[in-house]
């Protein structure tokens, strides 16, 4: 996996803000994250089924939204 920035015109905060997003994008920022310190299989379990609690009830927030209007 390589991710590419190039400067241009010695503009190297630009190319640093450029490469922040696209990390954040990418997901390697989280990765680092959660890989700084040891999880329990139980609990990497625990936590994937509270993330997907969630973006269930958010996406039934969403539709009910749509559907209001």
């Amino acid at each position: 996996m390589t991710i590419e920035v190039h400067v241009k015109g010695n503009n190297i905060e630009k190319a640093i803000r450029t490469l922040k997003k696209k990390l954040l994008k990418d997901g390697l920022m989280r990765e680092l994250k959660d890989r700084q310190y040891y999880s329990k299989p139980s609990a990497l379990k625990r936590e994937a089924k509270k993330q997907a609690v969630r973006r269930y009830k958010k996406d039934q927030r969403l539709k009910a939204l749509s559907e209001g209007f």
